[in-house]
């Protein structure tokens, strides 16, 4: 076989062309790209696993052969053996490229392993969880009365607890009647009783007085990363949080590209069932290690999560939420047992609460958001928006409330960006360019002091300055714009324009160089004219569905802005604004709320009447459809600008003065007419 072969690795979105025959390992280096490996390529390691992709990706314009890599190896097969390699994956330093390849690098082969930005906020939760503990003394077998010893320990919870006759499961029938012998007919039952079930069932049973804890899993399952909390039922507590990449990125960045998947690959998605569901098994193993907490004794979970994840998590179809009318297969809440969702590795009789969607596009996350920061209880006019590929809004005060999604895209997580990559450390994650001098300073995840300080390098010299996660593209972009390197269209000038030999020529266009690490083998780091467009797309997507809410509700100003999720707890205000990310508001009234998300999970967790109130509550919150609403690509085209063509910003003026530049005209040369590239 002659020629090249197109490679794009994920998540990290990087792409080339290689030669027939280049290992997998070798295009990645090429390419710089976060796998490891620390034997020399020779199949020792297993650092550097990744798991190919098969199949059409219409994102990427990419049909993928089943023999797009070469055949599986000796080698290969001697690691399996000896010491196991999960299903489907391959080692990187074995598998040859043989054509068009989609390549996903899982956490465990990354280098520089992402973090997770999703810590539990602070909260004060009412505690009254669905499931609980009774102590019951039942009395014992007698040949008078020949009941069972389920009948009499039913019969027990309800004369000692007024608990009516609860269900029981299969695992908890096989260990009742030795359990309940050992005890000497006193035991401990973990009930589950949900807000709207007049029965509950048991769903464990120690003999005696149980005095270990009961714990609980609060998940937020993002397209791009899952997050868990380790909470104790008894007083709330989180005992551990804790992430890892959604293994699905590999189908399709965005939510979209999944659904795409789905059709165009059948048995699509129930592979994309399939790899969440082992990854949420995956996580909560890990995390109760990290605790310390027997599996066993994780009872509950609580999921929150959007439409297109909630019905692959489920292992329904998700091809109705790809086209209008955009049908859910159901909008209510759900509780199911966990093996029901194959979530191994807790207690097999564990119960999993999944929060109500509130429309096609907006999904359960979105609900729990609307529960932790309670728009519907405001005085004021609330804006809260939680971004991650896909963006959830809600507006709105105790009058009424709206919410929206708008798809801006992986661009704020660092995807489709040249240097871009995910939160890990080495990333740049907080950036300044001097106005006068144009110079940069930064600050990259894993170390606290600045480029510019006295230590940086030795701080730095174990992870290197290796990209520039979402954060970093937000404040580099923002920072650009204030330092009259950029103008309001979006363009970036030249050396010329702007005096600085920063601005360096890349085609037609012009990038900004942040870092030139190549003298220590390192990456140069740039923000390109492409950068750039990701970030206009992004953020004018974000900007018009805020918009089009407000002229839902006739107005052109919000009191206040709530910025939820990793991207309100690790984004300036400042930077968002001088974007146009948001409407324009005084920036003292906009506020991080952390992963809401997450919280909602919690808070669903925690109280069973929390349950109640947000199944009430998503019935009454008005759905607007972006995606046929005529006035979204208006405001779109009009939020391209920096920060925004027409609507003006009197807020952000009164702290920020933006350079009236404008670099249409000059090429690469500083002469002639310059193309706008898209």
């Amino acid at each position: 076989m002659q020629g090249d072969a197109l490679v794009i690795f994920t998540p990290s979105g990087k792409r080339g062309r290689f030669p027939v025959g280049t290992p997998v390992l070798t295009a990645a280096r090429q390419l710089g790209v976060d796998l490891d490996s620390v034997c020399g390529g020779r199949g020792i390691c297993s650092r550097c696993q990744i798991t190919p992709g098969f199949g059409e990706f219409a994102k990427h314009g990419v049909t993928v052969a089943p023999d797009a890599l070469s055949e599986w190896n000796a080698v290969e097969q001697r690691y399996k053996d000896k010491r196991g390699l999960t299903e489907g994956r391959r080692l990187g330093c074995q598998a040859r490229i043989q054509g068009d390849v989609v390549i996903d690098v899982p956490p465990e082969s990354q280098l520089h392993r992402q973090v997770i930005r999703k810590a539990a906020t602070a909260r004060d939760i009412t505690m009254d969880p669905a499931t609980r503990l009774y102590y019951v003394e039942v009395a014992e077998p007698d040949m008078h009365e020949p009941s069972g010893d389920l009948e009499r320990l039913a019969r027990a919870l309800d004369q000692q607890w007024s608990l009516p006759r609860p269900q029981v499961t299969p695992p908890v029938l096989r260990k009742l009647q030795p359990v309940l012998r050992k005890g000497d007919w006193k035991v401990t039952v973990a009930v589950h009783r949900n807000h709207d079930e007049e029965r509950g069932r048991i769903v464990d049973i120690w003999p005696g007085l149980h005095e270990g804890g009961i714990y609980g899993l609060a998940i937020d399952l993002g397209s791009t990363t899952i997050a868990a909390h380790l909470c104790d039922l008894s007083d709330g507590r989180v005992l551990a949080s804790s992430g890892l990449m959604n293994p699905q990125i590999r189908f399709g960045e965005d939510l979209m590209s999944r659904v795409s998947y789905a059709m165009m690959n059948p048995g699509g998605d129930a592979e994309m069932t399939r790899v969440v569901r082992e990854a949420l098994a995956r996580l909560a193993s890990e995390i109760a290690a990290e605790a310390g907490v027997d599996p066993t004794l994780i009872l509950e979970a609580v999921i929150v999560c959007n439409p297109v994840m909630h019905h692959l998590l489920l292992g329904i179809d998700p091809v109705e939420l790809g086209q209008a009318p955009f049908a859910l297969a159901t909008s209510d809440a759900l509780s199911l047992g966990a093996a029901d969702l194959d979530l191994v590795g807790i207690n097999p009789a564990a119960q999993v609460y999944i929060l109500p969607c509130i429309a096609g596009h907006v999904g359960a996350d979105a609900a729990a958001v609307a529960l932790s920061e309670a728009p519907d209880k405001s005085e004021d006019l609330v804006l809260i928006v939680d971004v991650g590929t896909n963006a959830e809004i809600l507006l709105g005060n105790r009058d009424r409330v709206l919410a929206c999604s708008s798809p801006t895209g992986p661009a704020f997580e660092g995807a489709q960006i040249s240097s871009g990559q995910r939160a890990a450390p080495g990333a740049i994650e907080r950036m300044e360019i001097n106005p006068a001098t144009k110079e940069p300073r930064f600050r990259v995840i894993g170390c606290d002091l600045w480029s510019d300080e006295p230590g940086f390098a030795e701080g730095t010299a174990r992870t290197g300055v290796t990209g520039i996660c979402g954060s970093g593209i937000i404040e580099a972009v923002a920072e650009l714009r204030m330092a009259g390197l950029l103008d309001a269209s979006g363009l970036i000038g030249g050396p010329e324009q702007t005096g600085t030999s920063r601005c360096i020529p890349q085609g037609r266009t012009f990038a900004y160089l942040v870092h030139d690490g190549s003298a220590q083998n390192g990456p140069v780091i740039t923000v390109t004219q492409g950068d750039i467009r990701a970030i206009q797309l992004a953020k004018s997507a974000l900007y018009a569905g805020a918009r089009l809410l407000m002229d839902e509700l006739g107005v052109d100003k919000v009191d206040r802005v709530v910025l939820a999720g990793a991207f309100g707890a690790h984004v300036s205000p400042r930077h968002a604004m001088v974007l146009g990310m948001i409407p324009d508001v005084s920036l003292d009234r906009v506020y991080s709320a952390g992963n809401a998300a997450g919280t909602g999970a919690r808070i669903a967790l925690c109280n069973i009447a929390a349950r109640a109130e947000i199944e009430a509550s998503v019935h009454r919150i008005n759905k607007v459809e972006t995606a046929i609403e005529p006035r979204f690509q208006e405001h779109f085209v009009a939020a391209n600008a920096l920060p925004h063509a027409t609507d003006p910003f009197p807020e952000l003026s009164r702290v920020v003065t933006l350079p009236q530049v404008s670099f249409n005209a000059g090429g690469a040369d500083g002469g002639g007419r310059r193309r706008r590239r898209g």
